[in-house]
């Protein structure tokens, strides 16, 4: 498989709601200029992301938005079922439960674990707390391929070791680190602290 970069994937993210709102509208069709304007970027970065995986649309009369979302969708892998385990049943945690775009997008949370004894048996939505001192066993039960780990961060290290000792080969984290995973897993690192201070830096720096 060739390498695409991160803000490739990023973008095609991006384009794939865009159209998604379109449709609503029902729009038939777009084309890269109209796409860039939404989403802030140049036509040319949007006719490049999507030559990376084929020609799409037609010279002059652009790309028909369900077509096109739905090839993006596929590229995404969106149209496939993943079954996702939660590690950290906190308020982030348990906000992650409770969001209904997870489903929709094909992203099934099969397993919620934590060590906090008192939140262990504790049901949420229609899932038990499981204990994270038997993840392995749940784990291959559930037939997890994504963790989510939403964890402190003096635990969060040991948390991932464990889950790609395990055969996780895909986290989402939360936790306020940069992780590191062996070779073969991808890791994502959601730090909203630093967004909130690329944010504090653009309010500051404004105007000079």
């Amino acid at each position: 498989m060739k390498k695409i970069s991160d803000s490739t994937i990023s973008r095609l993210s991006k384009y794939y709601r865009t159209l998604g709102r379109l449709i609503e509208k029902r729009v038939k069709t777009v084309s890269s200029d109209e796409i860039a304007e939404i989403d802030g970027v140049t036509s040319a970065q949007v006719r490049k992301d999507l030559s990376f995986f084929g020609t799409f649309g037609k010279r002059g009369l652009g790309y028909n938005t369900v077509d096109l979302q739905n090839n993006i969708g596929t590229i995404l892998g969106l149209y496939k079922k993943w079954n996702v385990a939660l590690v950290g049943i906190g308020n982030i945690g348990r906000a992650l439960v409770d969001y209904q775009e997870f489903k929709k997008q094909g992203f099934i949370i099969k397993l919620l674990l934590d060590n906090d004894e008192d939140k262990i048996g504790t049901i949420i939505g229609n899932l038990e707390i499981m204990p994270f001192a038997q993840a392995v066993e749940y784990l291959e039960e559930e037939k997890i391929q994504i963790a989510i780990v939403a964890v402190p961060g003096n635990v969060a290290q040991g948390v991932v070791n464990s889950l790609t000792d395990a055969g996780v080969k895909a986290i989402l984290n939360f936790s306020p680190l940069s992780l590191k995973v062996p070779k073969g897993v991808m890791i994502k690192n959601e730090n909203m602290s630093i967004e909130l201070e690329a944010l504090s830096y653009f309010l500051t720096n404004r105007g000079k």
